[in-house]
């Protein structure tokens, strides 16, 4: 009854679907269609073991809907404690020194950072911060550091 699917059989179908699920996901590595390949490949491993098709796709239904609720949340809180900060990104949250007063109205205001002068700006516009003071950065707009008093 069920002797091809999309024109092939069905075990070369999950087979390919398996190849393309985890090419795409190698090459986005975005955790989006890893569970897909997983379920593909759980309905292959089916349609190995003589399932019949509609058992196959349930299969790769329920693998994929289990793996994607159950594994990707963990996978994404491991994921994400190892990413490490660079270049602008490692900027935010640091604290630095104010160097001239920073006052948005005039467009004035330094800091010090690394020994370097970066132009810097409060982040609320009626805020003005007098030299001396230690702020922390919030955001890095151009080549102007957004900041707020520590």
């Amino acid at each position: 009854m069920y002797n091809d699917l999309f024109g092939v059989s069905p075990m070369i179908f999950w087979l390919i679907l398996t190849v393309i699920l985890a090419v795409s996901e190698i090459l986005t590595l975005g955790l989006t269609t890893i569970w897909f390949a997983l379920g593909a490949l759980a309905a292959f491993i089916s349609c190995i073991m003589g399932a019949s098709l509609p058992l196959q796709i349930v299969v790769f239904i329920i693998v994929s809907v289990i793996a994607l609720l159950l594994v990707r949340p963990v996978s994404l809180k491991l994921l994400s404690g190892k990413i490490v900060k660079t270049n602008i990104d490692a900027l935010i949250g640091r604290k630095v020194n104010v160097s001239k007063d920073i006052d948005n109205i005039k467009e004035t205001g330094n800091v010090i950072l690394d020994g370097t002068t970066w132009n810097a700006r409060s982040l609320e516009d009626d805020v003005v911060i007098s030299s001396g003071e230690t702020v922390v950065i919030e955001k890095v707009e151009g080549n102007k550091l957004i900041v707020k008093r520590a």
